[in-house]
């Protein structure tokens, strides 16, 4: 006997329905919003994610030589194949564009809750906007995304932080090395899941040895428990060195101006402004956010950010861009835990019963009710009797049972049986279909 792959799944229908029934609100939402669906290969070459992220990235990947030599990967998210393709036609690209995509991703990762190697994303850009609106939609769309399946504030909020926010506190305790602050970046990402004495040790391997680690650690903290401009302000007034007070009040306005567009839009109730979200992917270039589960034992539902570097650097066309992607895994959970899962049983609209004599009528039937627009469905294999017939109907739940016997189709007609209120009604052929509309 085989078994499947640790980190895959399988689809039985009720697992298939509910994927369905997923993808189907995202395309729903994303299309209101104005945005095209597009799709792109499940291969790609290794070196658009090692180029994006680094060598070190195909340890995480499904990657492989083809029988040609060239060195490929199974996708493990799908913005590297979106800068690809808009790539190719930077040229002649309408902007902004707006595309989004539903798509199974692979990382090569140890299975856990809400993890694993094989997996679902709502994948959604704007391409070619470089102002706060494009932010302000997206985060917007992530929020109608989730109300989509009735889910309220009570189960979700946004977490909404700025990459160049940060960039300007390195750059005030006197930190401008580029791979210093790419180090600090990643560290800022781990900081709430480590210890204070781990966080410290690091600090001093880190920072120059000019700046106190203790007293830096203490500044960040402060920082990142700030959740409203003005006591951010103060703090970079209090603490950063360097003169960048210029530059962190702009950056502030352009937050406000975010903050402002968002309550326009109906979602300032969702909001949290909260630096601690730094997003670990290196190519953040400004506002970043993760909508997260609430609650103490929270987690990201989903994420995002603006990347305006990546085009550059992975096919060298400078284009601002911003995007976020949720996954089907949480999503999933989190509405199993809700009871916000609905009923997703199929239910076939007519089961056909017939007498041996009658099966040519009774497929013909069938066929026209299926070109009708009904689901139909009727005993394969030898005619059993009438009875064994409508024990298996009874036991599908079709909403009718469609009897034909010998003797009605003289009259041509046909028993209907409603499951609804177990009522029979003799019925025309000819209006069968009409019947079952009505």
């Amino acid at each position: 006997m085989f078994e499947i792959l640790p980190g895959f799944r399988d689809f039985r229908p009720n697992k298939c329905a509910t994927r369905n029934y997923l993808f189907a609100h995202w395309r729903s939402v994303a299309k209101h919003y104005g945005f095209e669906e597009f799709d792109g290969p499940i291969l790609e070459p290794l070196e658009l994610f090692t180029k994006k992220s680094g060598e070190e990235i195909a340890e995480q990947l499904f990657a492989f030589e083809d029988k040609g030599g060239r060195k490929i990967a199974l996708r493990p998210e799908m913005t590297p194949s979106l800068v690809r393709i808009l790539g190719e036609q930077a040229a002649t690209l309408k902007r902004p564009t707006k595309w989004f995509n539903i798509t199974e991703n692979f990382r090569y990762e140890r299975p856990q809750k809400g993890r694993l190697r094989s997996f679902y994303q709502f994948n959604v850009d704007i391409v070619g906007e470089e102002s706060y609106t494009a932010e302000a939609e997206l985060i917007a769309l992530a929020i109608r995304s989730f109300q989509a399946f009735g889910l309220s504030r009570e189960h979700f909020y946004i977490r909404l932080s700025d990459r160049q926010l940060w960039m300007l506190w390195l750059q005030g305790f006197g930190i401008t090395d580029e791979d210093t602050k790419g180090k600090m970046l990643s560290l800022f990402d781990k900081w709430e899941r480590r210890s204070h004495a781990d966080i410290e040790a690091d600090l001093k391997k880190i920072l120059p040895e000019q700046t106190n680690a203790a007293a830096f650690f203490q500044a960040t903290e402060q920082l990142r428990n700030a959740h409203d401009l003005q006591s951010i302000k103060v703090l970079f007034a209090q603490y950063a060195q360097q003169n960048i007070s210029e530059n962190v009040d702009q950056r502030l306005e352009d937050f406000r101006l975010l903050l402002n567009e968002l309550s326009y839009l109906g979602c300032s109730d969702f909001i949290k402004i909260d630096l601690s979200i730094v997003r670990g992917l290196a190519y953040y270039t400004g506002f970043v956010f993760e909508v997260f589960e609430t609650g103490n034992q929270g987690r990201a539902l989903a994420g995002g950010g603006r990347y305006d570097q990546l085009f550059e650097k992975l096919v060298g066309h400078a284009m601002p861009a911003v995007g976020f992607a949720a996954g089907d895994v949480t999503l999933t959970d989190l509405l199993e835990k809700n009871h916000l899962l609905p009923n997703l049983e199929q239910v076939v609209d007519a089961y056909l019963v017939f007498e041996p004599t009658e099966r040519s009528v009774a497929l013909r039937c069938a066929e026209e009710l299926r070109q009708t627009g009904f689901s139909v469905k009727y005993t394969l294999g030898e005619t059993k009797s009438l009875s064994k017939q409508l024990k298996k109907a009874y036991g599908d739940g079709a909403r009718f049972v469609l009897i034909f016997t010998h003797e009605e189709l003289l009259q041509n007609k046909v028993q209907i049986k409603r499951a609804a209120d177990g009522e029979t009604e003799l019925i025309a052929i000819a209006d069968l279909a009409n019947y079952l509309k009505q």
